[in-house]
């Protein structure tokens, strides 16, 4: 069992990719699933998330507050005004830029400490990052969704707010108050953890795109360049950040895998929650998802065979 779950978050990217093509294959099937799953699924993966975590792992935010203040300064500018301009250069739709926006405002992914891992980054800065940011999101994301979209799109701010506070923050505090409580089930269960984590992220995808397959079909290909240019242009530009700060290799690869993977998941379950009346918006969080996962897995690969050459 340990190793069949290895092998599926090991490669999650293909697991997330195969689910989409699923969706849209067999969207009949997803589309029994009533979209308020999605908000448990992502509730799953936070849990999962705080289980795996220590409050030792926010030690980082103490002793080295400058490196976790640039990732998060970076994650919560780039992110955002990059998805506002891209929007903006390709003429999406209103409903496409608010999903497109949405992903950008929202915290680090949590496949990020997973590729950081692999591409032999800062794991410390990554894991201090996704805390922070994640902590973060329940005043940043909605503001900066209304700052970026509100002017075309009316944001319930206060609604999303809570919305991540139930979704994200909460289980991630049972998960620590759980592995506090429990620690040698806790130490058990994380050798499943990531497995469970792949798979509900792949169920988010599959739902989201089955429930919007035609339109996705019909008017998706700018959708899914707009994505990959904001997952790549994140990815260079947090890389680019900390190189002209002169910072060590493996904390660029930290800061750049962070502000580069969003949580994508998030994203959908928030537009599925707060902006039934714009359903498209759903579609960039769900395409979001596939693509990090994909680009991320070729990130570490490229990094790890850098590693073998100067070495």
């Amino acid at each position: 069992m340990k190793t069949l779950c290895r092998y599926i978050s090991n490669y999650m990217g293909i697991l997330v990719l195969a689910a989409a093509l699923l969706a849209m294959t067999f969207p009949e099937v997803f589309q029994q699933v009533r979209p308020k799953v999605i908000n448990y699924l992502l509730g799953v993966v936070m849990f999962g998330m705080g289980l795996t975590l220590r409050l030792m792992d926010f030690k980082i935010v103490f002793s080295r507050p400058k490196d976790v203040l640039i990732g998060c300064l970076a994650q919560f500018t780039i992110m955002p005004f990059l998805a506002w301009a891209l929007a903006k250069l390709f003429s999406l739709d209103e409903a496409l830029a608010l999903g497109v926006v949405l992903v950008g405002c929202c915290p680090g992914g949590t496949a990020s400490n997973v590729i950081t891992y692999l591409a032999k980054g800062d794991l410390a800065l990554s894991v201090g990052m996704t805390g922070v940011s994640t902590l973060l999101a329940p005043l940043l994301t909605p503001l900066l969704t209304w700052a970026l979209a509100g002017k075309s799109v009316n944001v319930d701010v206060a609604g999303m707010l809570l919305s991540i506070l139930w979704v994200v923050i909460l289980p991630i505090v049972l998960g620590l108050l759980i592995k506090w409580l429990w620690p040698k089930f806790t130490e058990r269960a994380t050798d499943y953890l990531p497995a469970v984590s792949s798979i509900a992220i792949a169920l988010i995808v599959a739902i989201v795109i089955a429930a919007n397959a035609d339109k996705l079909l019909a008017g998706g290909l700018i959708v899914v360049l707009v994505v990959m240019l904001h997952n790549i242009c994140g990815l260079s530009l947090g890389y680019l950040i900390g190189r002209l700060l002169s910072l060590s290799e493996p904390k660029k690869r930290a800061i750049a895998i962070e502000v580069g993977m969003q949580n994508s998941g998030l994203a959908s379950s928030l537009a599925t929650l707060h902006f039934a009346a714009y359903p498209l918006a759903t579609i960039p969080g769900a395409i979001f998802s596939v693509w990090h996962n994909i680009s991320g897995t070729l990130v570490a690969r490229y990094f790890t065979i850098r590693n073998n050459q100067s070495s």
